[in-house]
């Protein structure tokens, strides 16, 4: 088995599931006060997304979680972190939203495969 071959793979599907994710949760502005959820719970969410894309299985528990850490670290918004903790792939967000969590996702993807 060639690992650095695995390696590629992996990275190569967990980059082309990322702007999945993200087209869930973009085009128009939610509204309210919401409390910023944390990485743990923004990562079940989003698993919960990529399964649902069909793309569950590019992305590992752990990626998973170091993905949310990063998008919970960003200024991405609070509604939008809440809306893809909660699974929520019919909830929309305004565009920056939409590519803030697109390219924090692509920034973290590499780290997040290498950890």
């Amino acid at each position: 088995m060639n690992i650095d071959r695995n390696l590629r793979s992996r990275t190569s599907r967990l980059l082309l599931a990322l702007p999945v994710a993200a087209l869930a949760f973009s085009l128009a502005a939610c509204s309210g006060t919401v409390e910023r959820p944390t990485a743990e719970e923004v990562s079940t969410g989003l698993k919960k997304v990529l399964e649902e894309q069909g793309a569950g299985d590019a992305v590992t528990d752990e990626i998973a979680l170091c993905l949310s850490e990063a998008l919970v670290d960003s200024k991405v918004s609070n509604e939008t972190l809440k809306a893809i903790a909660d699974g929520d792939s019919e909830a929309r967000t305004n565009n920056e939203d939409y590519n803030l969590v697109l390219t924090t996702m692509q920034e973290a993807g590499t780290d997040c495969i290498t950890q």
